[in-house]
């Protein structure tokens, strides 16, 4: 399992662990009942401590994400991806809506705004 972690970005190490292994549960790239790497070896993979990926763990299972199952590890969780996928949008909108309250402060157009979408958009490519 990739997972790239930046030390320049302002997200703790954890949450940035969290939100990609959660990415790939719903992009179903992580399928339901696979098992999770233990913590211990996705430290290592990582380089960072047991702790952290151990915090990332728990959230995920606070969030329901994965199931941890005594003496066998942890499990990505039976979800309904619709409704973890709705999560995702509402965060997106909640980011777009901040965009354009900076972009009318600013005088920024809707085409430029559009323009910048459409870079990220291609980097990813």
């Amino acid at each position: 399992m990739e997972i790239i972690i930046s030390n320049s970005s302002g997200v703790p190490i954890y949450e940035q662990i969290k939100e990609q292994i959660k990415n790939k549960i719903i992009s179903r790239e992580l399928e339901s009942g696979e098992m999770l790497p233990s913590i211990r070896s996705l430290a290592k993979d990582l380089r960072c401590s047991v702790i952290t990926t151990k915090n990332a763990y728990e959230e995920l299972v606070k969030e329901g994400y994965v199931v941890t199952i005594p003496a066998k590890g942890f499990y990505v969780a039976e979800i309904n991806i619709d409704l973890a996928r709705e999560e995702q949008l509402k965060k997106i909108e909640n980011l777009l809506d901040t965009i354009v309250n900076i972009a009318k402060v600013n005088n920024i157009s809707k085409d430029t705004i559009s323009d910048m979408l459409d870079i990220f958009y291609e980097e990813d490519k």
